[in-house]
């Protein structure tokens, strides 16, 4: 069952943020409410109406994904923290795959840093569990989101070798990742994702085993707090057998879920989602539960907070 842990874990890796998370998103809306209320008190309001029109309820929750990596790094300041919690049914064997993820911006949205810890329950029959691969992770920035241009951020891990490889839980290797997701919001409610990647693992039992994965996802706002999703995953991938033979497998998922943010004072964002994934191989899980949880808050006063502040007094006095 490794390469599906692996082909899974590859997805929750991401991690799992002009593109904004949303603080700064909130900071700009703030001060384009304190200009549009002074100046529709001049020109009788509609000013007002078309400020708040400009800005898509698509951007209300961003970088909170599950299965999809979406290509927005977090903002200088602002920290995101993930727990996930994937459960895999296979005829009678349960597997249970928590995960914490942290994401921190190395000074500017440009650069980030995060890891993921994943942890394995495994029941069949028997019951096993313990520490899965930790991935410690690098994204860039390459492209923001325009008009006509898809936000995109690469991203290098490399993906340590914690795992208990007589569990299936690793490959004790040390294995090095690359994913390429693209985001776009294509309307007021739509955005859609898409992802492509692959990893490697160097001389295991005598063999590099080499992996591919593909996703996509639309998502759906019904308001700015309130999403709706469509994500799909599928992975090539290579383990070693018990015969130190290549064991080649194809997974795909298909995973309809729905996700709300809960907009807190002092710029917290609470995101809650829930998942059913399900199996479209025979090598996939039959089908599955997937619960996700966010934290995401400024953790130093950034620059775009302090000018927020000063806009919202300097138009009134």
């Amino acid at each position: 069952m490794y390469h599906l842990r692996k082909a899974i874990a590859r997805s929750f890796s991401r991690r799992p943020v002009l593109v904004t998370c949303y603080p700064l998103r909130h900071a700009l809306a703030m001060r384009c409410r304190a200009v549009a209320l002074c100046v529709g008190c001049c020109t009788g309001g509609p000013f007002v109406t078309s400020v708040f029109a400009a800005e898509p309820l698509a951007k209300g929750i961003q970088d909170n994904s599950f299965l999809v990596e979406e290509a927005y790094n977090q903002e200088p300041g602002v920290v995101q923290h993930i727990f996930n919690l994937p459960i895999q049914f296979t005829g009678r064997e349960k597997e249970i795959s928590p995960s914490f993820t942290q994401e921190w911006p190395i000074f500017t949205q440009t650069h980030q840093f995060s890891y993921t810890i994943p942890h394995t329950f495994v029941e069949n029959g028997g019951s096993e569990n313990g520490l899965a691969d930790i991935r410690l992770n690098y994204r860039f920035q390459a492209l923001m989101e325009t008009e006509r241009t898809p936000a995109f951020a690469p991203r290098f891990s490399f993906v340590t070798p914690t795992g208990d490889a007589s569990k299936d839980f690793g490959h004790n290797r040390l294995g090095y990742e690359v994913n390429l997701p693209f985001s776009k919001i294509v309307s007021n409610r739509w955005t859609v994702h898409f992802n492509a990647g692959g990893s490697v693992f160097p001389d295991v039992k005598g063999h590099d085993l080499w992996n591919c994965n593909l996703g996509a996802s639309a998502i759906y706002a019904v308001s700015e707090t309130f999403n709706l999703m469509l994500e799909t995953v599928a992975g090539w991938n290579e383990d070693v057998d018990r015969r130190r033979k290549i064991d080649r497998t194809t997974t795909a998922l298909i995973s309809p879920g729905a996700r709300y943010a809960f907009n807190l004072p002092n710029d917290l964002q609470i995101v809650a989602g829930a998942a059913v994934p399900i199996g479209l191989t025979s090598d996939s899980p039959d089908w599955g539960l997937f619960f996700y949880l966010s934290f995401e808050y400024p953790f130093v006063r950034t620059s775009a907070k302090n000018n927020e502040q000063r806009s919202l007094r300097s138009p009134c006095h």
